[in-house]
Formats: C-alpha cells, sequence, structure tokens
C-alpha cells in the first residue's frame, strides 16, 4: 500500500493512495482522521497494514489533493554517507569499514513537490536521491535478519546538501541541515510491496539531465545491516527515518563545475516501485 499525507480543502490527513485516487483515514473506522503524530504509535501502524480491502470506501481524486511530506514529526532522522561504492569512487576516498552516520533535523522535511527556498549565501548546492526506510518498531540491537520486521515502509528523499559548509565545516550537520534540505515522498510504500529493498533503481534528473543512474545493489551496507548497526548505537522508534546514502553522479564531483543546482533549477528524484519527488529551488 502507499500512504500519503494531503491537504484537501484546507485540511490536513493521510490516506491510502489507490491508481489515481487516495482513500483518506477518516473514511475508515479505526484510523485516526487527522494525525499529528501518526507514525510514532506501533498499534496504529498495526492497524493500517491490517487493511487489505479498500473497495467499500470512498475516494478523492489525486488531482484534487495536495501532496505533503508523509511523516510530519518523525523522532529522528538518521543519514548514511558514502553508502555507495560507486560514490566512493567519484569521492576520490577510501570505503568505509563502517556506516557513517550524521542527521538532519525534522525542520529539513519538506513536501514531495514543493518549492524549496536557499538562502542566497549557500554557494555550493548539491543534490543527493537516496532510499529512505521508515520504521515501524521500536528496536535496539536490532539482529540482521530480524530487521525488516523492524521496518514499515519506504519512501523517497534528497539529501539536499551546501557543500561549501559541508566541506569548510569538517562535519555535516549544517551543511544538511537548513530549512527544507530533506524534501521526501511523495508517499510511503508499506514493506509487503518491496521485497527486496536492496535492488531497486534510482535516478536523479538535474532539470532535463540524467545525473545518477544507480541501483541499490550497489550500496556498501545492505538495509537490514544498516539497521542493525544504527541499533546498536541508538534506539530505533517507530516514525524514525532513515536515509541510506546515494549512488555516483552528484554535482560537486563533476569536474566542469556546472552540475550544482542554480536558481531556478528542478531536481526529480525517481526510485523503482516508489515513484518521484520533484522539487524546484529557489534562492532568495
Amino acid at each position: 500500500m502507499k500512504i500519503a499525507r494531503f491537504i484537501y480543502r484546507g485540511k490536513e490527513s493521510l490516506g491510502f493512495v489507490v491508481d489515481d485516487e487516495i482513500v483518506p483515514f477518516y473514511e475508515i473506522e479505526g484510523l485516526p482522521p487527522y494525525l499529528s503524530y501518526p507514525f510514532t504509535d506501533e498499534g496504529i501502524l498495526e492497524n493500517i497494514l491490517s487493511i487489505k480491502d479498500l473497495s467499500p470506501y470512498p475516494r478523492i481524486s489525486l488531482n484534487s489533493v495536495d501532496l505533503i511530506n508523509p511523516i510530519k514529526y518523525p523522532g529522528k532522522i538518521v543519514c548514511l554517507g558514502l553508502n555507495y561504492w560507486s560514490h566512493v569512487e567519484e569521492s576520490g576516498r577510501e570505503p568505509p569499514s563502517d556506516i557513517i552516520l550524521f542527521m538532519k533535523p525534522r525542520t529539513a522535511l519538506a513536501g514531495p513537490y514543493e518549492v524549496i527556498k536557499v538562502p542566497k549565501y549557500v554557494r555550493k548546492l548539491d543534490y543527493e536521491g537516496e532510499l529512505a526506510v521508515v520504521i515501524g518498531k521500536r528496536g535496539r540491537d536490532i539482529p540482521e535478519n530480524d530487521a525488516y520486521k523492524y521496518i514499515f515502509g519506504y519512501t523517497i528523499l534528497n539529501d539536499v546538501s551546501a557543500r561549501d559548509f559541508q566541506f569548510r565545516d569538517g562535519q555535516w550537520t549544517r551543511g544538511k541541515g537548513f530549512d527544507g534540505f530533506a524534501p521526501i515522498g511523495p508517499w510511503i510504500v508499506t514493506k509487503d510491496e518491496i521485497s527486496n529493498p536492496n535492488n531497486l533503481y534510482i535516478k536523479t534528473w538535474l532539470n532535463d539531465e540524467l545525473r545518477q543512474d544507480g541501483n541499490t545493489s550497489d550500496m556498501i551496507f545492505k538495509v537490514p545491516e544498516i539497521l542493525h548497526r544504527i541499533s546498536k548505537v541508538m534506539t530505533l522508534e517507530p516514525g524514525d527515518i532513515i536515509s541510506t546514502g546515494t549512488p555516483s553522479g552528484v554535482g560537486i564531483f563533476d569536474k566542469s563545475g556546472e552540475k550544482l543546482i542554480k536558481n531556478g533549477d528542478q531536481v526529480r528524484i525517481e526510485i523503482e516501485k516508489i515513484g518521484y519527488i520533484q522539487n524546484k529551488f529557489i534562492f532568495i
């Protein structure tokens, strides 16, 4: 199933996306209609996954709603750096022996088609198309062979990066933590729809140019190992977002120096079995 957060006639809700329509939660008994913290409750998530037949319920055309980022208040957004062999190669660095972690604040979240406003003092703005995992069950020291039990679903995240701040600071919090630097969506695809997240194509376009053309099979640390290693450090909780890294083709390593995001540019990221997000960037 695909679960979206949307605004319809001025009201925010969640719903199941079916083809080009959406079944709002408020039409289904037992699901809370307007949720501020929908993904932090394991019981609610279990109820969502238990619903199989949506045919009896009224629907709204997707054209009539505005899709917004699917998780309003995640507990944390944990991101991986240098987790694709191709990206390590283009960066000229040695492959990491362990996962490289950094975090984004939830204020960095933006909608799947939202216009992202960037401060003019950012000089080197870059994109990173990534598969994101949404946690559905609280866990600590999660064994790799049990990892999928703790996943609710998957979505797309653009790990937008101000490379000038990232490289100057020597750590990544500020360069990747600006408001709007984590567009996400367009919805969450529940884990039953994606049997193997470690074999999905992932593509990123800068305007009309295909810049990233990879596959999650190129990840150095696969999804089960990622959850295992992160949960040895911090407890994972329902609603947490884990962004799993990006393949080669980011702008900063292009020798021409012309592939970074400029004012008015659009970035589109598409992942197999999920869909796409597309954001325009405006410098203000």
